[in-house]
């Protein structure tokens, strides 16, 4: 059976009460949701206006971003939408799930209900609901499960790498400090003679590089294709993105695999090439994946909201202690060996994300 939104959802917003975002806390009695990606944006200690009637779907009117609530709560700040289900008896992960399906389009920092508000949702009956929802539960618990063996992984390896050369933010300092652009090569040009336009390179979009230093080089392309406009790199380059919210959220990772050892991907990657004897990728990308070194590149942001972007200068005029190459290759053979570990993990986890993909299409496409 398909059912109109319309048919199936109330808007009760209006019955929820607003915690400005300059009012909440990092720790509370009850908890606040908002239409950010985090799934909990704060706490606070008030208990009149909580909003107890849950569970609840949450849309987040600018973000397209859908929440399941079935914890009482108070409402972020402006673009939230509460939506209970008009049915007696509902099944409100089934329509989470068919929400998060729904094709909305994106506008922009623009308003995104009036779009929720035309979709059509398979309705099937309640038994079957249930069976939809306990596989999509199973699949994301595996995804979750997955995510953070990841960034375990990650933590362990910036645990080296602190115990080896110090936080970049209060480094050890028996190593003299240099600037980025000294130690490599920033926004390298391509060389003037290379091969013919039938060579064939591995193209890399932003959506090839993941937040935990995974990159994806299978995808192929012929260099006439890709020889203007995109960003140009070799085999062990670093790429970092720059612009937001892709640089807040960590993306980044050393270029390994590549096709012919060359490769063109999105405008908005800074690459940073080592330099032989001076700096080795695997400890430039840990260095560049810090959270104190993408704070304080987000610091240096230029641009309007939305297409921020770190500049080149903020690389080339960072400081960073540099400790000797023979330190750095022993880091690296260390990153190498937790890589071994973390590539099994992560094929599980997009073996799983397209499995879960591929069902949602299945259930609600």
């Amino acid at each position: 059976m398909i059912r109109k939104f319309i048919t199936l959802f109330t808007d009760v917003t209006k019955t929820g009460t607003k915690i400005p975002k300059e009012e909440y806390l990092t720790t509370g009695k009850n908890i606040i949701i908002d239409q950010g990606k985090d799934s909990i944006a704060g706490y606070t200690d008030r208990q009149k206006g909580i909003f107890k009637e849950v569970p609840v779907i949450v849309f987040g009117d600018h973000t397209r971003i859908v929440k399941y609530v079935d914890k009482p709560f108070f409402l972020g700040a402006d673009g939230v939408k509460v939506l209970k289900s008009k049915e007696k008896e509902s099944n409100y992960k089934y329509l989470y799930y068919a929400l998060k399906a729904a094709h909305i389009p994106n506008t922009g920092y623009n308003r995104h209900f009036k779009w929720l508000k035309q979709i059509n949702i398979n309705y099937p009956g309640f038994n079957e609901q249930k069976n939809i929802v306990d596989i999509l539960d199973s699949l994301t618990r595996i995804i979750k499960v997955r995510q953070k063996e990841l960034a375990l992984f990650d933590k362990l390896i910036k645990a080296r790498f602190v115990e080896m050369f110090g936080d970049p933010a209060n480094p050890i300092n028996i190593w003299a400090p240099e600037k980025l652009e000294k130690i490599c090569i920033l926004n390298p040009k391509k060389e003037k003679k290379l091969e013919n336009d039938d060579l064939d390179v591995s193209f890399v979009p932003m959506s090839a590089v993941s937040e935990h230093g995974a990159i994806d080089t299978t995808k192929v392309k012929k260099y006439s294709e890709v020889k203007k406009g995109f960003t140009y790199f070799l085999e062990n380059d670093v790429l970092f993105a720059k612009i937001t919210p892709c640089m807040e959220n960590g993306k980044g990772a050393v270029a390994t695999g590549l096709k012919n050892k060359k490769g063109f991907g999105s405008t908005e990657f800074h690459v940073l090439r080592p330099i032989k004897g001076k700096s080795n990728p695997y400890w430039l990308y840990t260095l560049t994946s810090f959270q104190s070194f993408r704070k304080l590149a987000e610091l240096n942001m230029t641009g309007s909201a939305g297409q921020k972007r770190v500049p080149i200068k903020f690389l080339q005029n960072y400081k960073v202690v540099v400790p000797p190459i023979e330190l750095q290759n022993e880091f690296a053979n260390f990153v190498r060996q937790v890589d071994k570990s973390k590539v099994a993990v992560q094929k599980s986890l997009d073996e799983t994300q397209k499995l879960y993909d591929s069902l949602m299409q299945e259930y609600f496409g």
